[in-house]
Protein backbone atom coordinates (compact mmCIF):
# COMPACT_ATOMS: atom_id res chain seq x y z
CA UNK A 1 0.00 0.00 0.00
CA UNK A 2 1.84 3.17 -1.09
CA UNK A 3 2.82 5.92 1.67
CA UNK A 4 0.63 8.78 2.06
CA UNK A 5 2.85 12.23 0.90
CA UNK A 6 3.30 13.95 4.74
CA UNK A 7 1.18 17.13 5.58
CA UNK A 8 4.06 20.05 5.86
CA UNK A 9 2.74 22.34 8.34
CA UNK A 10 5.07 25.83 8.34
CA UNK A 11 3.80 28.49 10.85
CA UNK A 12 5.02 31.72 11.90
CA UNK A 13 5.72 31.77 15.96
CA UNK A 14 5.37 35.05 17.93
CA UNK A 15 2.03 36.23 17.71
CA UNK A 16 0.94 33.39 16.14
CA UNK A 17 1.27 30.51 17.98
CA UNK A 18 3.36 32.03 21.01
CA UNK A 19 2.62 35.07 22.55
CA UNK A 20 4.60 37.69 25.12
CA UNK A 21 2.63 38.56 28.32
CA UNK A 22 1.79 42.17 26.61
CA UNK A 23 0.42 40.04 23.52
CA UNK A 24 -1.95 37.81 25.54
CA UNK A 25 -5.21 39.57 24.69
CA UNK A 26 -7.02 38.19 27.49
CA UNK A 27 -10.10 40.29 27.26
CA UNK A 28 -12.04 38.04 29.00
CA UNK A 29 -13.43 38.35 32.93
CA UNK A 30 -10.24 36.50 35.32
CA UNK A 31 -12.07 33.66 36.23
CA UNK A 32 -12.68 32.89 32.72
CA UNK A 33 -9.17 33.23 31.10
CA UNK A 34 -7.40 30.40 30.19
CA UNK A 35 -4.77 28.06 31.44
CA UNK A 36 -1.18 29.52 30.23
CA UNK A 37 1.99 27.20 29.69
CA UNK A 38 5.04 29.39 29.47
CA UNK A 39 7.24 28.12 26.67
CA UNK A 40 9.90 30.20 26.68
CA UNK A 41 12.28 31.64 29.72
CA UNK A 42 14.80 34.41 29.04
CA UNK A 43 17.37 35.90 31.68
CA UNK A 44 15.69 33.71 33.97
CA UNK A 45 12.16 35.24 33.47
CA UNK A 46 8.48 33.96 32.19
CA UNK A 47 8.60 35.24 28.69
CA UNK A 48 6.48 33.60 26.03
CA UNK A 49 2.65 31.88 26.62
CA UNK A 50 0.27 29.22 24.91
CA UNK A 51 -2.82 28.14 26.46
CA UNK A 52 -2.45 24.70 27.73
CA UNK A 53 -4.74 23.36 25.34
CA UNK A 54 -2.93 25.11 22.69
CA UNK A 55 0.23 22.90 23.45
CA UNK A 56 -2.04 19.27 23.44
CA UNK A 57 -2.92 20.49 20.20
CA UNK A 58 0.69 21.03 18.80
CA UNK A 59 1.93 17.83 20.86
CA UNK A 60 -0.70 16.11 18.94
CA UNK A 61 -0.06 17.97 15.15
CA UNK A 62 3.79 17.01 15.79
CA UNK A 63 2.53 13.06 15.69
CA UNK A 64 0.38 13.76 12.37
CA UNK A 65 2.44 16.17 10.47
CA UNK A 66 6.03 17.69 9.59
CA UNK A 67 5.36 20.62 11.99
CA UNK A 68 8.03 23.28 11.28
CA UNK A 69 8.31 26.18 12.86
CA UNK A 70 9.34 29.34 11.01
CA UNK A 71 10.84 32.80 12.35
CA UNK A 72 12.53 35.57 12.05
CA UNK A 73 14.14 35.12 14.91
CA UNK A 74 17.81 35.04 15.44
CA UNK A 75 18.89 30.82 16.11
CA UNK A 76 19.75 31.77 19.56
CA UNK A 77 16.46 33.57 19.92
CA UNK A 78 14.41 30.42 18.73
CA UNK A 79 16.40 27.94 20.96
CA UNK A 80 15.53 29.60 24.14
CA UNK A 81 11.52 28.01 22.71
CA UNK A 82 10.95 25.06 24.95
CA UNK A 83 7.56 24.23 22.32
CA UNK A 84 5.71 20.79 23.40
CA UNK A 85 5.07 17.85 21.31
CA UNK A 86 7.81 15.79 19.46
CA UNK A 87 11.48 17.90 18.58
CA UNK A 88 10.73 19.61 14.56
CA UNK A 89 13.34 18.02 12.63
CA UNK A 90 13.21 20.90 10.20
CA UNK A 91 12.90 25.03 11.68
CA UNK A 92 12.90 28.00 9.22
CA UNK A 93 15.22 31.07 11.42
CA UNK A 94 16.11 34.31 10.46
CA UNK A 95 13.22 34.79 7.91
CA UNK A 96 14.88 31.85 5.61
CA UNK A 97 18.34 32.77 5.90
CA UNK A 98 18.86 29.53 8.29
CA UNK A 99 17.20 25.79 7.75
CA UNK A 100 17.79 24.00 11.02
CA UNK A 101 18.17 20.29 10.49
CA UNK A 102 17.99 18.44 13.68
CA UNK A 103 18.99 21.56 15.34
CA UNK A 104 21.75 22.29 13.27
CA UNK A 105 22.12 24.74 10.96
CA UNK A 106 22.53 23.61 6.87
CA UNK A 107 25.62 25.54 5.58
CA UNK A 108 25.30 24.45 1.91
CA UNK A 109 21.47 26.32 2.74
CA UNK A 110 22.51 29.40 4.27
CA UNK A 111 25.47 29.88 1.80
CA UNK A 112 23.64 29.77 -1.20
CA UNK A 113 20.95 32.63 0.74
CA UNK A 114 23.78 34.71 1.51
CA UNK A 115 25.37 34.79 -2.56
CA UNK A 116 21.69 35.60 -3.39
CA UNK A 117 21.26 38.60 -1.34
CA UNK A 118 24.86 39.96 -2.28
CA UNK A 119 23.51 39.73 -5.50
CA UNK A 120 20.06 41.24 -5.57
CA UNK A 121 20.07 43.92 -3.08
CA UNK A 122 21.82 46.71 -1.18
CA UNK A 123 24.26 45.48 1.36
CA UNK A 124 23.29 45.32 4.93
CA UNK A 125 25.89 47.67 5.74
CA UNK A 126 23.85 50.52 3.47
CA UNK A 127 21.04 49.48 5.35
CA UNK A 128 22.11 49.35 8.70
CA UNK A 129 24.03 52.90 8.45
CA UNK A 130 20.66 54.63 6.78
CA UNK A 131 18.55 53.34 10.19
CA UNK A 132 21.13 54.40 12.82
CA UNK A 133 21.86 58.14 11.25
CA UNK A 134 17.43 58.56 10.88
CA UNK A 135 16.19 56.96 14.08
CA UNK A 136 15.20 59.53 16.95
CA UNK A 137 16.86 58.20 20.45
CA UNK A 138 13.68 60.20 22.01
CA UNK A 139 12.05 56.51 20.38
CA UNK A 140 15.15 54.09 19.36
CA UNK A 141 15.81 51.86 22.23
CA UNK A 142 17.78 49.68 20.64
CA UNK A 143 19.37 49.02 16.98
CA UNK A 144 20.42 45.25 15.91
CA UNK A 145 22.21 43.39 13.43
CA UNK A 146 20.47 39.58 13.01
CA UNK A 147 23.21 37.09 11.67
CA UNK A 148 24.57 39.27 9.97
CA UNK A 149 21.51 39.25 7.83
CA UNK A 150 19.29 42.05 8.21
CA UNK A 151 18.36 44.99 10.75
CA UNK A 152 16.07 45.67 13.28
CA UNK A 153 15.02 48.12 15.84
CA UNK A 154 13.55 48.23 19.63
CA UNK A 155 11.38 51.29 19.41
CA UNK A 156 8.48 53.27 22.13
CA UNK A 157 5.76 52.64 19.60
CA UNK A 158 4.14 55.92 21.49
CA UNK A 159 6.54 57.93 20.47
CA UNK A 160 7.45 56.73 17.23
CA UNK A 161 6.05 59.30 14.15
CA UNK A 162 4.07 57.31 11.70
CA UNK A 163 5.62 58.86 8.70
CA UNK A 164 9.26 58.11 9.89
CA UNK A 165 8.31 53.89 9.05
CA UNK A 166 6.57 54.65 5.85
CA UNK A 167 9.96 56.77 4.47
CA UNK A 168 12.35 53.98 5.49
CA UNK A 169 9.77 51.74 3.54
CA UNK A 170 9.92 53.51 0.58
CA UNK A 171 13.75 54.25 1.01
CA UNK A 172 14.17 50.22 1.87
CA UNK A 173 12.27 48.93 -1.53
CA UNK A 174 14.26 51.07 -3.59
CA UNK A 175 17.14 49.02 -2.04
CA UNK A 176 15.79 45.43 -2.49
CA UNK A 177 14.57 45.63 1.18
CA UNK A 178 11.20 45.12 3.01
CA UNK A 179 10.14 46.95 6.04
CA UNK A 180 7.81 45.54 8.52
CA UNK A 181 6.71 46.99 12.34
CA UNK A 182 5.68 44.39 14.69
CA UNK A 183 4.95 45.30 18.13
CA UNK A 184 7.89 47.61 19.72
CA UNK A 185 10.23 46.23 17.07
CA UNK A 186 10.80 47.55 13.52
CA UNK A 187 12.86 45.16 10.86
CA UNK A 188 14.44 45.78 7.70
CA UNK A 189 14.89 42.70 5.44
CA UNK A 190 16.33 41.89 2.55
CA UNK A 191 13.41 41.24 -0.25
CA UNK A 192 14.80 37.75 -1.16
CA UNK A 193 15.27 36.86 1.86
CA UNK A 194 12.11 34.97 2.30
CA UNK A 195 10.58 32.10 4.99
CA UNK A 196 9.01 30.60 1.51
CA UNK A 197 11.88 29.44 -0.17
CA UNK A 198 12.65 27.57 2.71
CA UNK A 199 9.89 26.31 3.33
CA UNK A 200 9.80 24.97 -0.65
CA UNK A 201 13.14 23.53 0.22
CA UNK A 202 11.83 21.55 3.04
CA UNK A 203 9.08 20.19 1.66
CA UNK A 204 11.57 18.83 -1.53
CA UNK A 205 13.60 16.83 0.63
CA UNK A 206 10.33 15.62 3.08
CA UNK A 207 8.33 14.94 -0.16
CA UNK A 208 5.24 16.72 1.42
CA UNK A 209 2.54 17.39 -1.02
CA UNK A 210 0.34 19.95 1.29
CA UNK A 211 1.55 22.97 2.95
CA UNK A 212 -0.19 24.62 5.52
CA UNK A 213 0.70 27.97 6.79
CA UNK A 214 0.27 30.50 9.66
CA UNK A 215 1.39 34.14 10.35
CA UNK A 216 0.42 37.49 11.27
CA UNK A 217 3.18 40.00 10.14
CA UNK A 218 3.99 41.36 6.68
CA UNK A 219 7.06 39.08 6.34
CA UNK A 220 4.86 35.84 6.79
CA UNK A 221 3.16 37.12 3.31
CA UNK A 222 5.02 35.41 1.05
CA UNK A 223 4.86 32.15 3.76
CA UNK A 224 1.24 32.49 3.13
CA UNK A 225 0.80 32.64 -0.11
CA UNK A 226 3.11 29.71 -1.30
CA UNK A 227 1.15 27.50 1.22
CA UNK A 228 -1.79 25.47 -0.16
CA UNK A 229 -3.89 27.00 2.48
CA UNK A 230 -3.22 29.37 5.36
CA UNK A 231 -4.25 31.69 8.06
CA UNK A 232 -4.06 34.86 9.84
CA UNK A 233 -5.13 36.59 13.32
CA UNK A 234 -7.30 38.79 14.28
CA UNK A 235 -4.58 40.76 14.80
CA UNK A 236 -1.34 41.81 13.36
CA UNK A 237 0.01 43.66 10.29
CA UNK A 238 -1.85 41.73 7.96
CA UNK A 239 -4.99 42.12 9.87
CA UNK A 240 -4.54 45.78 10.48
CA UNK A 241 -4.02 46.58 6.44
CA UNK A 242 -7.11 44.03 5.90
CA UNK A 243 -4.68 41.72 3.68
CA UNK A 244 -6.02 37.91 2.29
CA UNK A 245 -5.70 35.86 -0.66
CA UNK A 246 -7.78 33.38 -2.38
CA UNK A 247 -6.56 30.24 0.02
CA UNK A 248 -6.22 32.31 3.06
CA UNK A 249 -8.72 32.72 6.01
CA UNK A 250 -8.83 35.59 8.04
CA UNK A 251 -9.77 34.64 11.53
CA UNK A 252 -11.76 36.40 14.06
CA UNK A 253 -9.42 35.85 17.28
CA UNK A 254 -6.86 37.42 18.75
CA UNK A 255 -4.20 37.32 21.27
CA UNK A 256 -3.55 33.56 22.42
CA UNK A 257 -6.48 32.60 21.95
CA UNK A 258 -5.97 32.93 17.75
CA UNK A 259 -3.23 30.55 18.48
CA UNK A 260 -5.13 28.12 19.77
CA UNK A 261 -7.71 28.55 16.74
CA UNK A 262 -4.64 27.99 14.86
CA UNK A 263 -3.92 24.80 15.79
CA UNK A 264 -7.37 23.60 15.54
CA UNK A 265 -7.33 24.43 11.74
CA UNK A 266 -4.10 22.68 11.11
CA UNK A 267 -5.49 19.50 12.64
CA UNK A 268 -8.77 19.52 10.71
CA UNK A 269 -6.63 20.13 7.35
CA UNK A 270 -3.96 17.72 7.94
CA UNK A 271 -6.31 15.23 8.51
CA UNK A 272 -6.67 12.80 5.70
Amino acid sequence: MPTQPPVLVASDLDRTLIYSAAALALTMPDARAPRLLCVEVHESRPLSYMTETAAGLLSELGDKAVFVPTTTRTRKQYQRINLPGPAPAYAICANGGHLLVDGVTDHDWHAGVTARLADECAPLDEISAHLHETADPVWLRKHRIAEDLFAYLVVERELLPEDWVKELAVWAEERGWTVSLQGRKIYAVPRPLTKSAAVREVARRTGASWTLAAGDSLLDADLLLAADRGWRPGHGELADEGWTAPAISALPERGVLAGERILREFLKASRP
